[in-house]
């Protein structure tokens, strides 16, 4: 039903996020409960699924929280840190790319090996001792 608001169990069960890490976001300021029950559990609208994607995407680029935080509250505010974000971004994929570089030379250095020991023979087992 329209409107209805969600426990943290619920949102946790949707989102295949931990309840430990939701309320971890809730105690950094990157989620915002919509209310809180009679009982103070956390209730959640729908619109924490978009924040908990957004969140969980920035997560993934090892962004700091601090700077998630930053995005978040941007988002909240509609004050657009475009400029910041971008380079930021920018940053990271140039990390990425590098470690891209080194993923790769680290393959060839693997093939390589594996190609000079499967050029002595396919031997398996201990070397069999000389007298």
């Amino acid at each position: 039903m329209p409107g209805e608001l969600l426990k943290i169990g619920a949102v946790s069960a949707r989102s295949n996020v931990s309840v430990k890490t939701i309320r971890f976001y809730c105690d950094e300021d990157l989620l915002q409960p919509t209310s809180r029950s009679d009982s103070r559990y956390r209730l959640f609208d729908e619109s924490v699924f978009e924040d908990l994607g957004l969140i969980l995407r920035l997560r993934a680029m090892d962004l700091p929280l601090a700077l998630i935080q930053k995005v978040i509250q941007a988002k909240r505010s509609g004050v657009c840190t475009c400029n910041d974000l971008q380079a930021t971004i920018r940053e990271k994929l140039s990390e990425i790319n590098q470690r891209v570089n080194e993923l790769q030379t680290l393959e060839s250095e693997l093939k390589t090996m594996l190609n000079s020991w499967e050029r002595c023979g396919g031997r398996s087992g201990p070397m069999p001792l000389e007298t």
